[in-house]
């Protein structure tokens, strides 16, 4: 019951992208709030749409934040010069959700899965990490002024089959008047041959459309939306996913806290080498601390549950308390993945009571 298949494609965007911007948005404003009050409880969603950029939800903290300001430095940090118009309307949490919340039970329902597998030293498939880098790559180049021509946003794409790239693709935006195949041989040079390494054998796609350029403001080819890149922000759509987003979430949110302790739990499955490939789900009930379920599987289909029972605890509380997650450590997450990251808590090391 291997979880990879021999044939798949994955892809990332870069901190430009539109939607990423609204991830960054919201869990800046997050941390801001955090900085200040570590019992901040928040739902932040962020809508960027052709000069106009809307925050809203739901917050209950001490934090004294100006949400617009926040958003302002993060694109403007990312790389956008132009100033959008900006609308603010969050306000306080749900007293419904609150009363849950308030005795340690989960922010929400939800199933939430952790993955893990020993095919690279992040404990994740080669092509995520490469595909990650790819990304990242691209805002590098623009940032040291390798590449004076690329502009903020971006997406890579990778395709593997039987254990080997097959297919590499880049969208980058640049600027106009600069032509298609300088474009491709500097990013074959300067970007993927120094990441991928031999791509003889590789098919090499580089802005498919012959063009990329509107955007260069930030949401003036396409609209924005916290919560829209899940799959980025994961397994690349490898594994089951349990539908909720990541940014704009304090851990009470298990939508995030549960994905971030399944992955921990996972990771340490395998370093522990009790499995190659691990898969943890985990289920929750709004207001309830107790797990509806948790299961772990290796990549033969066999149960490590009993072994996670023993050594980790998927009550809300102590997720948080375990991780530290009330610290403002959320806005690195919101590009390039939230797993494989060394600095981030729920990627630590442990070793495990058998």
């Amino acid at each position: 019951m291997f979880f990879i298949p021999k044939t798949y494609t994955v892809e990332s965007v870069t901190s430009g992208h539109p939607d990423k911007m609204c991830d960054q948005i919201s869990d800046a404003i997050l941390d801001e709030c955090i900085r200040q009050d570590p019992f901040t409880r928040a739902g932040i969603e962020t809508f960027g749409n052709h000069g106009l950029l809307v925050i809203g939800g739901e917050v209950t903290t001490k934090a004294d934040i100006n949400a617009a300001e926040i958003a302002k430095k993060v694109y403007k940090d990312i790389g956008y010069a132009k100033d959008f118009k900006i609308i603010t309307g969050i306000i306080k949490q749900s007293p419904d959700i609150a009363q849950g919340v308030d005795i340690g039970g989960a922010g929400d329902q939800g199933i939430m899965y952790g993955f893990a597998t020993d095919e690279t030293p992040e404990f994740l498939p080669l092509a995520i990490v490469k595909v990650h880098a790819l990304a990242k790559g691209l805002e590098n180049l623009r940032k040291q002024g390798v590449i004076s021509w690329l502009k903020p946003d971006g997406k890579t794409q990778i395709t593997v089959e039987n254990g080997k790239i097959k297919t590499i693709l880049i969208s980058a935006q640049h600027e106009d008047g600069i032509l298609q195949e300088e474009i491709k041989q500097t990013l074959i040079e300067k970007l993927i041959k120094p990441i991928v390494g031999d791509i003889s054998n590789v098919e090499i796609l580089v802005n498919p459309t012959g063009k990329f350029v509107i955007g260069a403001d930030g949401f003036e080819a396409d609209a924005g939306l916290t919560g829209r890149k899940i799959m980025v922000d994961t397994y690349g759509g490898l594994i089951s996913h349990g539908g909720g987003c990541f940014s704009g979430k304090d851990p009470t949110k298990v939508d995030r806290s549960g994905a971030y302790m399944a992955r921990f739990v996972a990771k340490n499955l395998v370093a522990n080498k009790l499995a190659h490939q691990c898969l943890v789900s985990v289920a929750y009930a709004i207001g309830r601390a107790e797990p509806l379920m948790v299961e772990a599987l290796n990549e033969k289909g066999e149960s490590l549950a009993e072994i996670v029972k023993a050594n980790f605890d998927f009550k809300p509380k102590a997720i948080i308390e375990r991780l530290d997650l009330r610290k403002p450590i959320y806005q690195q997450t919101a590009a390039y993945g939230h797993f494989g990251k060394e600095n981030l808590p729920w990627e630590k090391i442990i070793s495990l009571k058998l």
